[in-house]
This record gives C-alpha cells, structure tokens and sequence, in this order.
C-alpha cells in the first residue's frame, strides 16, 4: 500500500486521473463529467502540471476539487522547461497555486531532470515542504540514475523522494528494467502516464478514429515503430474475444505489474474515460497478464545478460 494520503488520511487511490486535456480537448463542462466520473470510480488523486493548456486545467482542476479538498491528492508539475533555478521554480509555483485556488497542494512534481540544478532545485522543495506548501515531492521523466541521485540529496536534506511518474504502457515497457524495480526498494511511489500509449492501444488509429498520434509530432513519432501498431491489433484482437474493451486491458495490465504502480488515466470526455476507469474493478489473472505481456517485446535487462532473463 502507498505511503501517500489525502489531507483527510485516505490511502491514495490505485488509479489516477490525469487532467492534461482540461481546457484543451475538453472544455469545463467535459471536465467536470470526467472529475465526477472519476470520484464515483473511487479515484481521489488528481494530476496536473503548470505547463499545461497554459493553465487552464489548474484553473479548472482547482475549482472541481474545492468541494472536497481534503478528500483529495492534488499534483502539479514545475520545471518542464529543465530549469531548475529556484527563483524560476518559485515563480511557477506561485502561479500554479493561484490557478488552483490553494494555498498548498500534496505533491509537486519536478516534471523534467534538471541537471546540474538538481541540488538547488530540492533545497528549493524542501523549504516548500518545510513552509507546508507542498506534503510530497516527486520527479517525473528522471532515469532511474538521476532519482538515486536526488533520493541522495533528499536524505541529506531531510527528507525523502516520495513518487515517481514515468512513462509505461504495453508498447513503452522501459520502465521495467530499473524503474520499477528502484521504486520498490526504494519505497518510491510510482504512478505512470499513458497507460493507453496515446491512444494507440484502444485500437481506435485501426479504425480511423482521431487523437493525439494523428495530431501531436512528438506522439507520432512516440508510438511510431511498426512493433506497437501490430501489438495494438493483437490487443484488440484479445478484447474482442473476452468481449473487454481493449483501453480496459491496456490500464490493467499497468496496474497488474508486480510493483503495483498507479496509473495516471485521462480522456476528453466521460464517454471516452468510461473503459479506462472499467480496468479499476477488473479482475486480470497471471495466466491472462502474461498473455497480455507477450504481445509486445519485454526490454532486455540491465545487465543485457539475455540468456539469463528470469
């Protein structure tokens, strides 16, 4: 179980939901639906980023979740840009709690390794942490290298590094090899983005549908090797015979890893969320997960030593 909670002492949930398209694809009416959506489904931890629709989803964000603030676990994300020079870091943060309508939220996230800035950067965060402005500090987008190096600094500090977003899904399998593994023994949360590749494991690019791989470059190019356009049919393939839709076995699957990361869920409408939040009740066995897990090839481990893979 994670050791993160909600100001009222509630475990974070297993799931997340990512507001990312708050006040882009989904206007405040659709936000709120998936916001509702998300609570009736037992989600109470809420991810957004400064950085996002220039800030439209902390401005809608903050205003959904005002009505139950304690109930919940609110994240955002400083330093997209690499920049870690804490005068930057302060501004943004200014901005993203003023957006939020708070005067703290539970996790800040640094959202991009900050190289040689890393040392200020969490001096930085923990003054946050020590004024009570941020409960939990987290890193997303850092090689398993680059955490033990701030998991170092923070002890010196004080502190802790308390969760980790990184990438992970059935075509994006990197993180088995050392992050995953690093976050258990490190007792790191992990709640990874993009579960359903972009939208590519819904199967919905085979039948011509629209999203982000057909409109962003850096998702076209993300999600581009011919190895994921042929696990995404095979997946599809697997749903339709066990009558699921695909997008719930692609969440599962994530959240049935051994490690027990929390997925970050998102959509543009309630509508579209509906199979992702269908994963949180569903009941993957082993037999079915490494099914899933042979559809797309596992990374080679760390050691590169192949004929030695457990």
């Amino acid at each position: 179980m994670t050791h993160l909670k909600t100001l009222d002492g509630t475990p974070a949930s297993r799931f997340a939901f990512g507001t990312m398209q708050f006040g882009g694809n989904a206007d405040e009416s659709a936000s709120a639906e998936m916001f509702d959506a998300s609570r009736a489904a037992g989600i109470n931890h809420f991810d957004t980023a400064f950085i996002y629709t220039g800030g439209a989803s902390e401005t809608i964000l903050g205003k959904l979740a005002a009505k139950a603030r304690e109930q919940l676990l609110i994240a955002t994300k400083v330093a997209y840009d690499g920049n870690g020079d804490p005068e930057k870091l302060q501004a943004d943060f200014d901005v993203s709690l003023d957006r939020l309508g708070l005067q703290s939220v539970d996790i800040l996230y640094l959202h991009m390794y900050v190289g040689t800035d890393l040392q200020r950067a969490l001096e930085w965060m923990v003054k946050q942490q020590a004024k009570g402005k941020i409960r939990y500090i987290g890193l997303s987008n850092f090689a398993a290298w680059q955490v033990m190096a701030a998991i170092a600094i923070a002890k010196q500090l004080g502190t802790q590094i308390d969760i980790l977003q990184p990438m992970y899904n059935l075509v994006k399998r990197q993180a088995e090899v050392e992050i995953l593994p690093m976050c258990l023994n490190q007792g790191v949360a992990c709640a990874p983005y993009s579960p359903l590749g972009g939208g590519l494991l819904t199967g919905k690019y085979a039948n011509g549908g629209a999203g982000r791989i057909k409109t962003d470059q850096r998702y076209s190019e993300r999600y581009s090797l011919p190895y994921m356009a042929q696990t995404a049919a095979e997946l599809s393939q697997l749903a339709a015979e066990l009558d699921v839709n695909p997008a719930t076995l692609a969440a599962a699957w994530v959240a049935r890893h051994d490690t027990a990361p929390m997925p970050i869920l998102s959509a543009r409408s309630a509508q579209q969320l509906t199979p992702s939040l269908d994963a949180i009740t569903f009941q993957m066995d082993d037999d079915l997960y490494k099914r899933i897990a042979a559809l797309s090839p596992a990374p080679p481990p760390a050691t590169d030593r192949w004929e030695e893979r457990a």
